[in-house]
């Protein structure tokens, strides 16, 4: 068996700044049931799990049938419930690319494409879209029940400069371990006029501040680094790119909610979840930074 390794930091893995202190304490309930501990940036407030394992080491921790990204499986009442609002959002973010990008039809990258709903969604309706997906098992899903045919991760570094209207990336930047060469990769390969949309949890939400530890968008060892408003912006001047817009993803603080209410208690309760995710949807409504999760419109 090979031994884990890995990652502790001494400086923010974003701002590189050495203010960085304990923040919570979260638990693997997916795979392992590990107990990692997740820091926080003074200076860009930034947060990110502290001796997450290695890219050699972290791919047992997403083996699991219950990661739906993966195995897009419609096991349990949460499950069921993401599938049922899918179609609807699949449709929400065409809208939000077509508007940015002010094209009905164009070149497109999804990255971390899943099993493929994205990328088929956008191909049926005329867009010329490459999908990355580092995750076997899920480009064969797609390939069987989307009829997407994603390229490997492995891709992403020998794609052609200034070849893309749209690169999408659905809650994957909290799981890339060389986060500011990836993003770099990112300017690169973004047309002139282009935009890229960047869609990740928000520790700042008050879903996150009700449940604690026990917020399911931490996502620990997977999710590398947990995003504030700010924190992502910082990320952004260091590579050229500026943020345009903010949208907000209702559906999150629901879904994530109901998560964290079963991890919380070991049981969930729908009712209080739901209440959970109103409320946390109230107050994005009045800041909308304060969303559960959030879609960063960004560009040159």
């Amino acid at each position: 068996m090979q031994q884990e390794i890995s990652i502790h930091y001494t400086t923010c893995p974003s701002c590189n700044s050495a203010d960085i202190k304990t923040a919570v304490t979260s638990r693997d309930y997916t795979v392992s049931q590990k107990t990692f501990v997740i820091w926080e940036c003074g200076n860009c407030t930034l947060r990110f799990t502290q001796d997450v394992p290695d890219a050699a080491s972290i791919a047992p921790y997403y083996k699991s049938e219950d990661y739906i990204s993966h195995t897009n499986t419609r096991k349990g009442v949460v499950n069921n419930l993401y599938h049922m609002v899918r179609k609807q959002t699949l449709s929400d973010k065409q809208r939000l690319l077509s508007s940015a990008t002010r094209l009905k039809q164009g070149k497109m990258l999804d990255i971390g494409a899943g099993t493929g709903a994205f990328v088929a969604h956008m191909a049926e309706n005329g867009w010329e879209v490459t999908g990355l997906e580092p995750d076997e098992t899920a480009r064969e899903v797609a390939l069987v029940q989307n009829k997407a045919r994603l390229l490997p991760m492995s891709d992403f570094y020998s794609l052609a400069p200034g070849s893309y209207d749209a690169i999408t990336l659905w809650h994957v930047l909290e799981h890339v371990h060389d986060l500011h060469v990836y993003v770099g990769q990112l300017a690169r390969l973004l047309k002139k006029e282009g935009r890229i949309f960047i869609a990740v949890p928000n520790y700042t939400s008050y879903d996150a501040a009700v449940y604690k530890g026990a917020w399911a968008a931490y996502d620990v060892p997977r999710h590398l680094y947990h995003f504030s408003p700010d924190a992502m912006e910082t990320l952004l001047a260091k590579h050229g790119l500026q943020l345009q817009v903010t949208r907000p993803m209702l559906y999150d603080s629901f879904y994530i909610s109901m998560l964290s209410e079963k991890y919380r208690n070991g049981r969930g309760n729908i009712v209080k979840a739901f209440f959970t995710g109103l409320i946390s949807n109230m107050k994005a409504f009045v800041d909308k930074s304060r969303c559960s999760s959030l879609i960063y419109v960004i560009g040159k």
